[in-house]
């Protein structure tokens, strides 16, 4: 069994027309600027891509393959060079079964599966070039279609204030919403870690997952797993969701919850962080505020104790984040030592110091081993990171 990076929530930005949205900056999110990207510039193993629903993403994967560039595998997952592909879609419930609207993630093992899903979901929806559209059809009706087509079934940055399952979606318990026996895993988001998740005695049967939800090239692999498979694949993929046969997921890689942007409760108008016993903003007198997901957790809370054999959550702070890597020295990064995963996990600080200042090296070498002072975010904004 070995071990592969995956990051198995990324985004493709197109506008309405369908056509790609220009980042500036950057390049394009097309699909194949995203795995070209995932596999040369992260170094990722697998990926998984949420907008394989619309026709446009249909018709470029199939390019692809038709061109010998990608190819579909036996077990599921297509396959790019050392990159393997799981087709999905974020899908957003809201029937009348939910208190506000969820985000959810569909994945499946091929483009036949997802072609039947898009053609499916046309039926239940408005305009199925868009992501994250709400469907019209009650989540267990999506539940069941997701497992007719042989797919995977993950509630989404599952405590996020806005459009998540325990931020706004159920008073109490997923049991609410949907079926717990047709869900494959959990997504936790960039404000919660496993041992917050875990006080949720419910999810302990569940697999978390910690998924970058990038909405640019730049924010893959913000937050990723990895996995212990024979080889990337969706049934591998599968398995490890499930524990089963040796497969499972090794580590989650994450941000520190201090540094997602709804960690703590603020107010809404300026950002303070509000206090339980306020009736206004302490700084504004505002009179609403955004719900923190840690307040959130607490409020849920029903176990003392998590999983015994959970992975171990590891705070990984990105280097966008790194206070001075700016984007030229992020590419002499790269150009030295390949991809982002070798910066963050591989090169010694010695030899980061050799290309880089030695004073962001430092701060590199800290980031691993969460010796950074960080402050906490909130209401929409990031946590940041002093010296």
């Amino acid at each position: 069994m070995r071990n592969y990076y995956a990051d198995l929530h990324i985004h493709i930005g197109r506008t309405y027309t369908g056509k790609p949205v220009k980042i500036t900056g950057s390049k394009s999110l097309t699909f194949s600027n995203i795995i070209d990207h995932a596999r040369d510039e992260k170094g990722l193993n697998m990926i998984g891509i949420i907008d394989c629903h619309s026709p446009e993403v249909i018709q470029e994967m199939e390019m692809l393959i038709a061109a010998g560039e990608m190819a579909e595998t036996k077990e599921g997952g297509l396959d790019y060079g050392d990159l393997t592909i799981i087709p999905g879609s974020e899908i957003e419930i809201y029937d009348e079964n939910c208190k506000g609207p969820i985000h959810v993630l569909c994945y499946f093992p091929g483009i036949m599966e997802m072609k039947s899903f898009s053609h499916w979901l046309s039926q239940h929806l408005k305009n199925i070039t868009l992501s994250s559209q709400r469907i019209y059809a009650d989540g267990k009706v999506l539940q069941q279609k997701v497992k007719d087509l042989g797919g995977l079934f993950v509630p989404a940055h599952v405590f996020t204030p806005f459009k998540s399952l325990f931020g706004k979606g159920v008073h109490k318990s997923l049991t609410e919403v949907f079926d717990p026996n047709l869900i494959d895993g959990i997504e936790l988001g960039l404000s919660s870690n496993t041992q917050m998740a875990d006080q949720i005695g419910e999810l302990h049967r569940y697999s978390f997952l910690t998924n970058s939800d990038a909405h640019s090239l730049s924010k893959i692999a913000r937050e990723y797993q990895t996995l212990y498979l024979q080889h990337p694949s969706f049934q591998e993929l599968k398995k490890a969701l499930h524990r089963e046969e040796g497969r499972k997921i090794a580590a989650n890689y994450g941000l520190d919850p201090l540094l997602g942007k709804y960690h703590e409760t603020v107010c809404a108008s300026c950002s303070t962080r509000w206090q339980n016993a306020q009736d206004t903003c302490s700084n504004c007198g505002h009179h609403a505020f955004v719900k923190g997901v840690a307040e959130r957790i607490l409020e849920l809370k029903t176990a003392e104790a998590g999983k015994a054999d959970r992975p171990p959550y590891i705070h990984q702070i990105p280097l966008e984040f790194v206070p001075g890597l700016g984007p030229k020295m992020l590419e002499k990064l790269l150009n030295h030592f390949g991809t982002e995963m070798n910066v963050l996990h591989h090169v010694s600080e010695e030899q980061l110091g050799q290309v880089i200042p030695e004073k962001i090296a430092n701060l590199i070498a800290k980031a691993r081993s969460g010796k950074l002072s960080l402050a906490a975010g909130g209401g929409g904004k990031y946590g940041k990171i002093s010296e």
